[in-house]
């Protein structure tokens, strides 16, 4: 196994670009769709992957890290706020470079997305930022939560009347929660423990109420539209909860190691094996002396690093619903279709987390 840890760890390596960036590519097989995409989204999450692999790894491997972190932080100026505010983008704004290597969507300004908590609370993570940086971000998402000016449309009634972030910072954008990028923006807040208030009160309880009623299991894609996977979904989770004891989802992590586990018995997709695998690892099932081989790929699957994510076998770990900020109900139900959103894949992301899960997995062995 831990072979192929160095192996996997000079591979990503190997992947990123002289700018600094991890390739990925938007895709949609029903158009016959693909083109390479510039973002920081697989590059900032992947550096945070690799950021919290470091005490678990040899001296060696943590300067290949350290040197995929630097080159990657000094591209996020190109994606940050295009007015200089310390928010960012999934696309780069200097200048604005909104789906990239395209033929169509590129020369329409309703296409080009606003700044977002999930692209802001990776790159975050990746960087020393202040306390006072936090504080002032938190104060900024306020301003563009559900009722702060408008409420939501495209969820579930009973959620209609919270305080919740919402994903966007753009003005002319409409509300919208996504449970995924929600515990990312929570991970930040709870590292640098700021005081809570009625928002974060009121998104813990949408966090945990997605799980008391089953809904990231039967409503994967309304709760989040951009990741749209149960198995996605319980790793961010886990993240969250592996990290840190929270008490309002506390009484969930029973439940999400049950339902975690249900589904790993039966899972074939190598990728949502991981997912699952590693968000066990997260939630402390280690107490339960669960196998390592069920804990996500088994050393048998992991064939060659050079083919372990060949294009053809590459995850959906984002996709676009290019039709669920609209309002209308019509419009909300064929978002969930398949043939209107795009999906980006990125081979050194399927690595990091093939990574990560040997890693967890090595380390709760010894």
């Amino acid at each position: 196994m831990l072979e192929n840890i160095a192996a996997i760890l000079q591979k990503i390596h190997s992947l990123q670009t002289n700018e600094g960036v991890f390739s990925s590519f938007r895709t949609n097989k029903f158009l016959f769709y693909k083109r390479p995409d510039t973002n920081i989204f697989y590059t900032a999450t992947i550096v945070f992957i690799l950021q919290n692999l470091k005490k678990y790894l040899s001296e060696k491997h943590n300067l290949i890290i350290d040197e995929i972190s630097e080159k990657a932080i000094k591209n996020y100026p190109n994606f940050q706020n295009k007015d200089g505010l310390k928010t960012y983008n999934f696309w780069k704004t200097k200048p604005s470079n909104h789906f990239p290597n395209g033929c169509v969507f590129k020369h329409f300004e309703h296409f080009r997305i606003p700044d977002d908590i999930d692209d802001t609370a990776l790159i975050y993570f990746t960087l020393p930022h202040k306390k006072e940086d936090v504080i002032w971000l938190k104060e900024k998402i306020i301003k563009h939560s559900n009722l702060e000016k408008i409420q939501i449309k495209n969820t579930f009634s009973h959620y209609k009347n919270l305080k919740v972030y919402s994903t966007w910072f753009g003005k002319n954008m409409p509300i919208e929660f996504d449970v995924c990028a929600l515990c990312n923006l929570m991970y930040l807040f709870e590292k640098h423990q700021l005081p809570r208030n009625e928002y974060d009160l009121d998104t813990y309880g949408f966090l945990r109420e997605v799980i008391e009623r089953d809904e990231f299991l039967k409503y994967p894609f309304q709760v989040s539209h951009n990741y749209a996977s149960t198995p996605i979904i319980i790793y961010h989770y886990a993240r969250l909860l592996g990290e840190f004891e929270i008490k309002e989802l506390e009484n969930c992590r029973e439940k999400l190691i049950e339902i975690t586990l249900q589904l790993l018995e039966n899972e074939q997709v190598m990728a949502n094996k991981v997912f699952l695998g590693t968000a066990l690892l997260k939630l402390g099932t280690v107490r339960r002396a669960i196998r390592s081989e069920e804990l996500g790929i088994k050393n048998s699957e992991l064939r060659t690093v050079a083919t372990v994510a060949q294009n053809s076998e590459l995850s959906t770990y984002f996709i676009a619903g290019l039709l669920s900020s609209y309002e209308n109900p019509i419009l909300q139900k064929m978002a969930s279709w398949k043939i209107t959103q795009m999906e980006w894949k990125c081979e050194a992301h399927d690595l990091a987390l093939i990574l990560e899960n040997l890693v967890l997995r090595s380390t709760n062995a010894s």
